[in-house]
């Protein structure tokens, strides 16, 4: 009982480290790629037909490849960034790049829902793309940013399950290696129950942080 306690213990550990980082990751890459979507778009503030054409063709080429086939896919860079294409801090590259076009998708859609009126009264003001970019844009679409990082870092935390069919560590490789192979249901039940925990966590937090933001 002991040991499947530690072992629980230390995928729930791994899980958590691959969820977050990856999360972190994606979004220090993928909020400055949503935000060149959105103001290098048709009448933008930054229009740019050839910049908004090879970043929204590039992300509407990674988003639709299934996050199975992009791990082996990325398997030589992985081992070219880390040396390895197995263990938690490997997983870490495959989940960041298959989340980073996810991310910028939801950051542009974010972004789209603040009111045109806004930017043009900013203009008015005679404030720069990037003032308005800063001071305007993200402000107005933080609640809806925060709310879709949530969303991000649950899909995050179920490819990293994914993650333990090559290798990867965490709940994953736990129900993998000794759920489904030693067939042994229970640790199977305790790692599927384990991981509807941490959404639960994730989704309660990242809820009353949205609601915060937007009353403060």
């Amino acid at each position: 009982m002991q040991n499947t306690f530690q072992l629980i213990l230390q995928g729930t550990f791994e899980t958590l480290e691959m969820t977050l980082i990856s999360t972190v990751l994606a979004y220090l890459f993928g909020l400055p790629y949503g935000i060149l979507l959105k103001v290098t778009g048709k009448g933008e503030i930054l229009e740019n037909k050839v910049v908004h054409g090879i970043l929204a063709t590039i992300a509407n080429i990674v988003r639709p490849i299934p996050f199975m086939i992009l791990l082996v896919f990325l398997i030589p860079f992985t081992r070219l960034i880390v040396g390895t294409s197995l263990g938690t801090e490997a997983s870490i590259v495959p989940l960041t790049v298959g989340s980073i076009p996810m991310v910028a998708r939801m950051v542009e859609q974010s972004l789209n829902e603040i009111p045109e009126g806004i930017v043009e009264a900013a203009k008015s003001m005679g404030a720069s793309p990037w003032e308005i970019i800063v001071h305007f844009l993200i402000p107005e679409a933080l609640p809806s940013l925060v709310s879709g990082s949530l969303i991000n870092m649950i899909t995050i935390l179920g490819y990293s399950a994914m993650a333990g069919y090559i290798g990867g560590g965490g709940l994953g490789a736990i129900a993998l290696n000794y759920g489904y192979y030693r067939y042994k249901s229970n640790i199977l039940l305790i790692t599927i129950v384990v991981l509807i925990v941490i959404v639960q966590i994730f989704q309660e937090s990242g809820t009353k942080l949205s609601k915060k933001i937007k009353h403060s």
